[in-house]
């Protein structure tokens, strides 16, 4: 997989799927990396070019010397990615920190979008920030070993947490987030004190799809159904049995709602 020089930061990618086809960016959740679409790569790939990347601070990307790895900052990579490798006007998805990015780029380049499809997101400042900044500040201190229990629920429903044929999966993220180092700390702290962009997204006219997991214990439904009555150009489903990380929860649902999303819109 190719890495790329942008906006300062060098970002690990992936491009797969027909070079033809119609472009489907995916942004990831923090605590994650772009594999948590491998469902959808999988998938959608047979028929959608799928470009997946890191960002920066996250995955195999560049880290970050940013006491705060901000949306805006992110959102900007993004808009380089796909200026640089001649995507757009592409679709572009994203889960929870990757939607924030999502709808920022549909409220401030729609040139650059021919859909935005937004998962387990909020357009609002975070309505938890109580509750969350004493989390990541013992990230910071600490890693995320002695929190763990505590992510995984914020970040999985209860079905997920509970499903006896998703243990191997449900091990591989729980792995996967003890491994991180306190500096993730420096991105969760970008998500938790973004802003709110639902006066950008007033007047915008990007088609939009908002999934939202039903039992998504982090941002719940009442927040997507705030930016779907914020776009007029958009829908909203509510995904059964899907916690925040929608796309990787209930995958073929998540597909579904994609496949006929961006088939409607090339």
């Amino acid at each position: 997989m190719p890495k790329i020089n942008v906006n300062g930061t060098t970002l690990f990618y992936d491009d797969q799927g027909p070079k033809d086809a119609p472009v489907l960016v995916l942004s990831h959740s923090l605590f994650f990396d772009q594999k948590m679409f491998a469902h959808q790569i999988a998938h959608l790939s047979k028929h959608i070019r799928i470009v997946s990347y890191d960002h920066r601070n996250q995955g195999q990307s560049a880290g970050s010397e940013l006491k705060s790895v901000d949306m805006d900052t992110l959102t900007d990579d993004a808009v380089a990615l796909i200026e640089a490798l001649n995507l757009g006007p592409c679709f572009f998805a994203g889960n929870s920190m990757g939607g924030f990015i999502a709808l920022r780029l549909a409220a401030r380049r729609p040139d650059l979008l021919k859909g935005c499809i937004v998962l387990g997101c909020s357009g609002e400042l975070e309505y938890k920030l109580a509750d969350f900044s004493p989390l990541i500040d013992g990230v910071s201190a600490q890693g995320t070993e002695p929190f763990i229990d505590t992510l995984m629920y914020i970040m999985f429903g209860d079905d997920y947490l509970a499903d006896p044929s998703r243990a191997t999966e449900r091990e591989h993220w729980r792995d996967y987030m003890l491994k991180l180092g306190p500096d993730i700390a420096r991105s969760a702290h970008g998500v938790i004190h973004r802003t709110g962009v639902l006066n950008e997204l007033k007047g915008c006219k990007v088609p939009m799809l908002i999934l939202a997991g039903e039992q998504d214990h982090a941002y719940e439904v009442p927040l997507s159904e705030n930016i779907a009555q914020t776009v007029a150009e958009s829908q909203m489903f509510v995904i059964p049995k899907a916690g925040h990380s929608v796309a990787l929860e209930q995958p073929e649902i998540v597909n579904k709602y994609i496949s006929d999303f961006i088939s409607a819109h090339s």
